[in-house]
C-alpha cells in the first residue's frame, strides 16, 4: 500500500468510524451522555433511547450500535461521483451526479434496516440538492442559496482533500465550488476548510499544528474566528476530559445553534459573515488536544455531543489522515463495518486512485500551459 492508499483509507474509514461513535450521542449534552451510559463513552454504545424507532418521530433512525449515518452515506456517495466523473468536480458535477447518486439506486441505509434510496434518509438541508438541482433546474453554482446554514455540505467534503492531497488551496478553492450547489455563507465556508485541513494532513510532514495553521490561513470571516477562538481554548487542555465548557464558551459566539441544541429560535441556521458552524472548529480543537492521536480526537468529539457524529467524523476523517490506516483502531473499524454492512476500506483506496488519476491530468495540464506560457515569454524577448 503506498503512503497515498494508506491516509486515504485512513480519512475515509476514519471518518466513517467517528460518524458512527457519535451517532448514539448525537444531540445532547456531556452531562446527558454521561447519565444514559453511566460513563463516558469510548467505543460503540447502545442508542440512546432503547425504543430508537418512536422516541423521535422526525427522526426515526437507528443511530447507535455502530451504524455510520447520513455524513458517510454522502461521503461514499461523493466517492463514487469522481469515480464517475474521473477529474475535479464543480458545483455542475453536483447536478449531473450527485443528485442522481442519491436518488437513483437503492442501497443498504444502516439507520433504516433497509435498503433504500440514499435521498430518503439525508437531512432536509441535503434533500435540498434534489429539491433545486433536480426539480427547481436551478444554476448549480447558486442552488445552495437558501438552503438552512449547517455542516450539511462539509461533512462529505474529506474526498476533496485526499484528491487535492498536499495541496490546501486548491482543495479548498474545488471544494468552494462543489459546495456552492448545496450550502452559502459559512455552511460553504466550513466545506472548503473541511476539505483543506484534509489535503494538508495527507501531506507528508504534516502535524496537527500545521492542519490547523492551513485553516486559519485560508478561512474567513466567523469560521476564521471561530477556529482560532476555539483552538486557542483547547491549547490549555490536555485531555478533552474537562475541556468541553470552555470550548463551548469560546465557540458560542460564533454560534447561531443555541446551548440547548434542539431548541431553536429564529436566527439560526440563516447567512452571516460573523457566525460559524460548530463542528468544524470543535473537530479541529479535538484534533490538537489529542495531539492527533486518532483514538481521542475521536473520543473528544462523540464525549462533546451536541452534533457529535460530524464533529467526530470531521476529527476522524484529518486524525486519520495524518496517521493512516493503522491509527484508526481495527477493532473500530471492524466493528463498524460489520454493524453497518458497509465496507470502510474500498471507497479509501477508490478515492486514492481517482486522486492519482486526477494528479496525473493535472500535471499534463500544467505542461501545456507552462509551454504555452514559455513561447509568450520567448517571443516577448525576440521582439
Amino acid at each position: 500500500m503506498t503512503p497515498l492508499e494508506d491516509r486515504a483509507v485512513g480519512c475515509v474509514a476514519g471518518a466513517a468510524v467517528g460518524d458512527a461513535l457519535g451517532g448514539a450521542t448525537e444531540g445532547w449534552t456531556p452531562e446527558q451522555i454521561l447519565a444514559r451510559y453511566g460513563g463516558r463513552v469510548e467505543g460503540v454504545v447502545p442508542p440512546y433511547f432503547e425504543d430508537w424507532r418512536n422516541a423521535r418521530p422526525i427522526a426515526p433512525y437507528h443511530k447507535g450500535d455502530g451504524h455510520v449515518t447520513d455524513d458517510t452515506l454522502m461521503t461514499h456517495a461523493l466517492i463514487r461521483v469522481y469515480e464517475r466523473a474521473g477529474g475535479h468536480l464543480d458545483a455542475y458535477a453536483a447536478a449531473e451526479h450527485l443528485v442522481p447518486e442519491m436518488m437513483g439506486e437503492k442501497r443498504w441505509i444502516p439507520e433504516l434496516e433497509a435498503e433504500a434510496l440514499p435521498l430518503h434518509r439525508v437531512f432536509l438541508a441535503e434533500k435540498w440538492l434534489a429539491l433545486r438541482l433536480h426539480y427547481g433546474h436551478v444554476d448549480p453554482r447558486e442552488a445552495g442559496v437558501g438552503n438552512i446554514v449547517n455542516c450539511g455540505a462539509a461533512m462529505y467534503m474529506a474526498p476533496v482533500g485526499v484528491v487535492n492531497a498536499g495541496d490546501p488551496d486548491g482543495a479548498y478553492a474545488e471544494a468552494i465550488d462543489l459546495a456552492g450547489a448545496h450550502q452559502s455563507s459559512y455552511g460553504r465556508e466550513a466545506a472548503g476548510v473541511l476539505a483543506a485541513a484534509v489535503a494538508e494532513a495527507m501531506r507528508p510532514g504534516a502535524t496537527p499544528d500545521s492542519v490547523v495553521a492551513t485553516c486559519v490561513r485560508l478561512a474567513r470571516d466567523g469560521t476564521k474566528a471561530a477556529i482560532e477562538a476555539v483552538c486557542s481554548a483547547a491549547r490549555d487542555h490536555g485531555h478533552w476530559e474537562g475541556s468541553f465548557e470552555a470550548l463551548r464558551a469560546a465557540m458560542r459566539p460564533y454560534d447561531t445553534v443555541a446551548d440547548t441544541y434542539r431548541d431553536q429560535g429564529l436566527g439560526a441556521r440563516r447567512p452571516s459573515r460573523t457566525h460559524s458552524i460548530e463542528e468544524l472548529p470543535l473537530a479541529l480543537a479535538f484534533l490538537l488536544i489529542a495531539k492527533g492521536d486518532y483514538r481521542e480526537t475521536v473520543l473528544g468529539g462523540v464525549n462533546y455531543g451536541r452534533d457529535a457524529d460530524s464533529i467526530a467524523s470531521m476529527g476522524g476523517a484529518v486524525a486519520g489522515a495524518l496517521g493512516g490506516r493503522a491509527a484508526v483502531p481495527a477493532g473500530w473499524v471492524e466493528e463498524v463495518s460489520a454493524a453497518s454492512r458497509t465496507d470502510l476500506v474500498g471507497p479509501g483506496l477508490a478515492i486514492a486512485a481517482v486522486a492519482r488519476r486526477v494528479r496525473a491530468a493535472d500535471a499534463e495540464r500544467r505542461r501545456t500551459a507552462d509551454a504555452a506560457f514559455a513561447e509568450l515569454l520567448a517571443a516577448g524577448d525576440a521582439s
